[in-house]
């Protein structure tokens, strides 16, 4: 990944996170619910990684999001 990429990731990562937390679920919970690793969703949410648009998805679905609510940074 180049710099421009890992920053959009880190960001989305961090939102996606805040927004578990502000719902009060742990990560192992909200993985399983969304039926996903949590070892996954741990990369995801620290911008390691370059989620799939399947995952994405099932976490917007998760945390009662639009995609493109999701995506927005």
């Amino acid at each position: 990944m180049n710099t421009k990429d890992s920053k959009y990731f880190q960001k989305l990562g961090a939102k996606i996170k805040q927004r578990r937390e502000e719902k009060e679920i742990d990560q192992k919970s909200f993985a399983f619910d969304c039926e996903i690793g949590r070892t996954q969703l741990y990369m995801i949410e620290k911008g390691r990684t370059n989620p799939r648009l399947l995952t994405l998805m099932k976490i917007a679905d998760g945390l009662e999001l639009s995609i493109d609510e999701l995506l927005k940074i």
